[in-house]
């Protein structure tokens, strides 16, 4: 029990920690540190706790066992990131986003596809990936293709109702003084309404990543080749490897952070205009 009350300690001096710097430090350091400390109290805590009360591997490993898991098999979480997060969720995502800006264009020149399309589009978002996965594999195969397929399908309609959104979110009084200056719909749309949409796309892009990560894991468990995340994640459950599955979950949790976070960094540089980003900084 030492263990966890070692934890524990640590656990409300990280606490006291973030308030103190809550309190006093401005910049970076305020938005940097904090969710770091957490995140360490939460694992010492995590470690403590399995090892004082002897939680059987299978149920629950310390994160000391998860970190040997890792360090053990490099090779293959290397392999399995690049089949899932390289090839399929990233090449999803760019094809899923890319599709969505062109279409709200087209979107936003036709008044027919603005009404005809958005429902159909709710509609897509809110089917089940267990659903649509399978039928994925069956049209593209067993490769990273289908996986794409799914990402693809899973952030098209995110980031194109965002960025629909963000079109028709411009100034009233801002298009009258274009339409004065004889702008015609490309120059309005250049010049002001992309730049005032940008809020809204980013919206949209960051929630993408999320769905890009967990569509290219999901999908691999109804086909994929012996490689990827979530075809090792169900062969470790399967033969009870949890710091294999527990490895797994981490990377594929720290590739979404990372590139949650390199979005929102475009998105920063994007949109420094924006009152969201003046508070921030």
């Amino acid at each position: 029990m030492t263990g966890l009350w070692l934890a524990v300690v640590f656990w409300i001096a990280a606490w006291a920690a973030n308030v103190w710097i809550a309190r006093r430090a401005k910049g970076r350091l305020a938005g940097l540190v904090p969710p770091v400390l957490f995140g360490l109290a939460v694992l010492v805590l995590w470690e403590g706790a399995v090892r004082a009360f002897a939680v059987p591997e299978v149920i629950l490993p310390a994160p000391s066992v998860v970190v040997a898991a890792i360090g053990a098999n490099l090779g293959t979480l290397w392999g399995d990131f690049v089949q899932t997060i390289v090839k399929g969720a990233f090449s999803g995502y760019a094809m899923g986003c890319g599709a969505a800006l062109v279409v709200a264009v087209l979107v936003d020149r036709s008044p027919v596809l603005t009404r005809g399309l958005l429902p159909v589009g709710n509609f897509v978002a809110a089917l089940p990936i267990v659903g649509v996965a399978p039928i994925m594999v069956t049209w593209f195969g067993f490769g990273w293709q289908s996986k794409a397929a799914v990402v693809f399908a899973m952030v098209f309609f995110p980031v194109l109702v965002n960025a629909v959104a963000g079109l028709t979110a411009a100034d009233r009084m801002h298009r009258d003084l274009m339409r004065t200056y004889a702008a015609g719909y490309w120059t309005t749309l250049f010049k002001l309404r992309l730049p005032s949409a940008m809020p809204f796309i980013f919206n949209g892009l960051k929630i993408a990543t999320t769905l890009a990560v967990i569509g290219a894991i999901v999908a691999e468990f109804f086909g994929s080749p012996t490689r990827g995340m979530g075809f090792r994640i169900s062969t470790a459950v399967g033969s009870l490897a949890l710091p294999m599955v527990w490895a797994q979950i981490f990377v594929a949790a720290l590739a979404g952070t990372l590139f949650y976070g390199f979005v929102a960094m475009i998105e920063r540089r994007v949109t420094f205009w924006h009152p969201s980003q003046r508070v921030r900084g």
